[in-house]
């Protein structure tokens, strides 16, 4: 199985061909992906090289101009670094484009803290408008990147990453996916935690509903899975009426796995479900930093979401 980076520069380099409005701009990393793609499109493959701020600067100006420009580089450097001129060049200008990372919060543990990112997520939330998508396997990343290419002026982060499920799903951009269904509470999981989920809660009564998009985040989904005992009717084909358990007795109990910052998405949870009683965990990379490395499993059970320390954490909280 090629990897989300491998399937990103092959569907980008043909989305050139196809697109005249696309440009990628790089900073170094990721050059060799799009060397064929840099020969047939010279003045649509930009590589500014270590270069992060004028990495963003660039995307910027091509969005001005009426260009689509998706931009790539690790996480830490294309979203931490550059924060201002995103913030800027994009927002305070009302550009859109397509923000496309990788590392994310521990794909190269032997890189050092310099390469992880977790905070990203969390960072885009205080900016108004991104769309954000998480994919879990290089189908879905495909699926989503095509989205994003072609979303017209929106401004969309898509968060890509070295860890990722056996299978893919069939995702439907913008909407969360259930997986299984029960009347324990509801589990979400997002992107590359989806395996490890379900090897938590193997033998527990509780829905899992998968992200791929969690901005904006699928508050129809969340809602139908939470009314009436995590009820039927949820997925991406059939989510319920908007206000579905509003006004029920029944409190929710909804558990967030994220593959960044633990807590990020709880605020919308809650505003989700804040007409309703509820009570919600999140769980992802805490804030200490590990500063022993090895393999990307080993790093996720150092930080928790293992299978077993998930099952632990997640069966807890919903026996209280």
């Amino acid at each position: 199985m090629d990897t989300m980076r491998e399937r990103f520069a092959a569907i980008v380099s043909r989305l050139l061909d196809e697109d005249p409005r696309l440009a990628v701009v790089l900073a170094e990393i990721g050059k060799d992906g799009f060397a064929d793609a840099a020969r047939a499109h010279p003045d649509r493959v930009i590589n500014v090289g270590i270069r992060e701020q004028l990495l963003v600067g660039v995307g910027g100006g091509l969005a001005l101009t009426g260009m689509r420009p998706i931009l790539h580089t690790f996480a830490s450097f294309l979203i931490e670094r550059p924060f201002e001129q995103i913030k800027l060049d994009f927002g305070h200008q009302g550009m859109g484009g397509v923000l496309v990372s990788a590392a994310g919060s521990y794909d190269w543990p032997a890189g050092g803290y310099t390469h992880m990112a977790p905070g990203d997520v969390a960072l885009l939330d205080t900016l108004d408008g991104w769309t954000v998508h998480v994919p879990g396997h290089p189908d879905e990343a495909e699926t989503l990147l095509r989205d994003a290419a072609a979303a017209g002026d929106d401004s969309v982060y898509v968060r890509l990453s070295a860890h990722a499920n056996s299978a893919p799903r069939d995702i439907a951009p913008g909407r969360f996916l259930t997986v299984r269904e029960g009347r324990g509470g509801v589990v979400i999981a997002v992107g590359p935690m989806l395996d490890n989920v379900l090897a938590a809660v193997e033998g527990l009564d509780v829905t899992v509903l998968y992200a791929t998009t969690v901005r904006p985040f699928d508050e129809r989904t969340l809602r139908a899975a939470t009314a009436a005992g995590a009820g039927a009717g949820t997925g991406a084909a059939g989510a319920g009426a908007a206000g579905t358990g509003a006004g029920t007795g029944a409190a929710a109990d909804v558990v967030i796995v994220e593959p960044y910052l633990a807590g990020t998405s709880i605020g919308a949870v809650n505003d989700t479900l804040a007409d309703r009683p509820h009570r919600v965990l999140g769980l992802g990379i805490p804030r200490r930093e590990l500063r022993r490395y090895g393999t990307i499993d080993e790093h996720l059970a150092g930080q928790g979401l293992d299978p077993a320390s998930l099952r632990e954490r997640i069966a807890g909280f919903l026996r209280r």
